[in-house]
């Protein structure tokens, strides 16, 4: 028998410093869902690329913009929804950061790290919400 998700949802202001809220927030499911290392270093990763990203680039550091997380955790996934305020974006219009011509930009990377650390990865309402999952097995 599958057990109720768990749900939670917050917000935040579009303020730089609210990756330590992120880092904290993870810790405490690692606790609360006896995450492993990995999984933990992973969502750790993902979740601060994803809330930069919608910091930086979606609400282009607004901090009168918000930045909505929802969790939800079943007996066997973790899914996290990242939305912010902005227009979107194309996912086809990223750059590959491991071809030549990016291999020294200092930025670019968030997604292609996003897309490897996670078991899913989708963009909804044309790029404005980001799902990640990861598996619990």
């Amino acid at each position: 028998m599958t057990k109720s998700p768990l749900l939670r949802e917050m917000k935040f202001a579009s303020y730089p410093e609210n990756i330590n809220l992120i880092e904290a927030l993870v810790e405490n499911l690692r606790s609360e869902l006896n995450l492993n290392d990995e999984l933990e270093a992973n969502i750790l990763v993902s979740l601060s690329e994803a809330f930069n990203n919608a910091i930086i680039h979606g609400n282009k550091s607004n901090p009168n913009k918000i930045v909505k997380l929802k969790i939800e955790v079943s007996d066997n996934e973790i899914g996290f929804f990242i939305e912010d305020e902005g227009k979107g974006f194309n996912e086809g219009s990223i750059r590959d950061p491991t071809s030549l011509e990016n291999l020294d930009k200092p930025t670019g990377r968030g997604i292609f790290l996003m897309k490897n650390l996670a078991d899913r990865i989708e963009f909804l309402e044309g790029g404005r919400i980001i799902s990640i999952s990861f598996f619990l097995n």
